[in-house]
């Protein structure tokens, strides 16, 4: 080897070298910042816990293909998801452990059992709870470190009894399901429902998770001769109580609880036209919006042409948000400063990550959007604006 080649070599070596240390070097430069989640990843529930993770997982996905840069230094988002298999007792420790073990700002619960748990001491141990549930409690305890993530049920209930009894009729059966979620629903519908002139003619929740024949309990209701049934839980169970009351003669409308997806519904049952007549929150596959077409598109994409839920789509929405709290914050460990962005950020969320027209976080810490909700009629759904159909007479 003659000298000049070996100098070559040498000046290839170093830069090898120097190249090894600068991606090293933009290696460390770029820090980790975890979100925790605690949901149902096992047992019956599983697929709603994966389903929300998977929009969790979209976000961070996006977030960091294009650099996350907080107070001038680069981070990367990274999720990390514990099982409490809709266990509140188990989200309680769960959540401890993300805040003590991986230094998470924020976590993220989607049932409000687990939620009240963390509620107990959450802004103690100085922890952002992203709160996936509808229930008005949440935000109305005065947690300041809180945001709920779906704008609150109650926005439903009128609009919802305007629609079914101007089509149907006054006689209304409760047929829904037994959990706390769907007892809350039912506090709030069954007032509602007396005080526009209707009557509950009969009422018999039933164990939507233990049972999969629910023939005796609609046909309790059946006798009272409804024109309304007020039915919702998990979607498979809630397809199945509106089949079987179909198939015993039931010809009337349905309030379906926003648990329930008539997506996924229509597919336990065949399609949309055992629910016609039914009103329930507007499939994000059946949103015509070019938002709302274009999220479905990329999630079919990149995960097997499944369609995306409202959990998915919202809780992606939430995690993005969440970056964008924490820029304009100029921070990733402070959750107050960055809870105190949050209605910022969800405003200055691009079209693209704001698939169900979030506009805001009130002071109590609840988001707000331009909500629509579907009727099917004539086998097909049908989206109505829920301000719109509020306000109407």
């Amino acid at each position: 080897m003659n000298m000049q080649s070996g100098f070559k070599l040498t000046r290839i070596a170093a830069a090898a070298v120097s190249l090894s240390l600068t991606m090293a070097g933009a290696a460390l430069a770029q820090e980790v910042v975890k979100i925790g989640y605690s949901g149902p990843l096992s047992g019956g529930a599983a697929l709603y816990g994966k389903n929300v993770l998977s929009g969790m997982e979209m976000a961070v996905k996006e977030i960091n293909s294009k650099g996350l840069e907080v107070g001038g230094k680069k981070y990367k988002l990274e999720i990390v998801a514990l099982d409490d298999q809709y266990n509140p007792s188990q989200t309680g420790i769960n959540v401890q452990r993300l805040v003590q073990q991986h230094k998470t700002p924020a976590v993220l619960v989607p049932h409000s059992g687990g939620i009240f748990a963390v509620q107990a001491f959450n802004e103690k141990s100085n922890v952002l709870l992203l709160a996936y549930t509808s229930l008005p409690q949440v935000t109305a305890r005065g947690n300041k470190l809180t945001v709920r993530i779906p704008p609150e049920f109650t926005g439903y209930v009128d609009p919802f009894i305007k629609h079914a009894m101007s089509k149907y009729g006054k006689n209304a059966a409760i047929a829904n399901a037994d959990h706390d979620y769907a007892k809350a629903w039912t506090a709030a519908f069954k007032p509602a429902w007396e005080a526009a002139g209707g009557k509950i003619v009969a009422e018999n929740p039933m164990s939507y998770n233990k049972a999969t024949d629910f023939y005796s309990g609609v046909s309790r209701v059946m006798q009272a001769k409804p024109d309304v049934l007020f039915i919702g839980g998990a979607s498979e169970p809630t397809a199945l109580v509106a089949k079987q009351a179909r198939e015993l003669g039931f010809k009337g409308g349905f309030i379906v609880i926003d648990q329930a997806k008539m997506d996924e519904m229509s597919k336990v049952i065949g399609g949309y036209q055992p629910l016609e007549g039914a009103i329930g929150v507007l499939p994000l596959v059946e949103d015509t919006r070019p938002d709302a077409k274009g999220f479905v598109e990329r999630y079919r994409k990149t995960h097997d042409n499944r369609d995306p839920s409202s959990e998915v789509s919202l809780n992606y929405t939430a995690v993005h948000a969440t970056a964008i709290a924490m820029k304009l914050a100029n921070s990733v460990t402070d959750p107050v400063a960055i809870r105190a962005q949050m209605d910022k950020a969800i405003k200055e969320l691009p079209n693209e990550a704001n698939p169900n027209d979030l506009d805001g976080v009130n002071e109590a810490g609840g988001m707000l959007a331009n909500t629509y909700v579907g009727t099917v009629e004539d086998g097909k759904v049908k989206a109505l604006n829920l301000r719109s159909l509020a306000a109407s007479k």
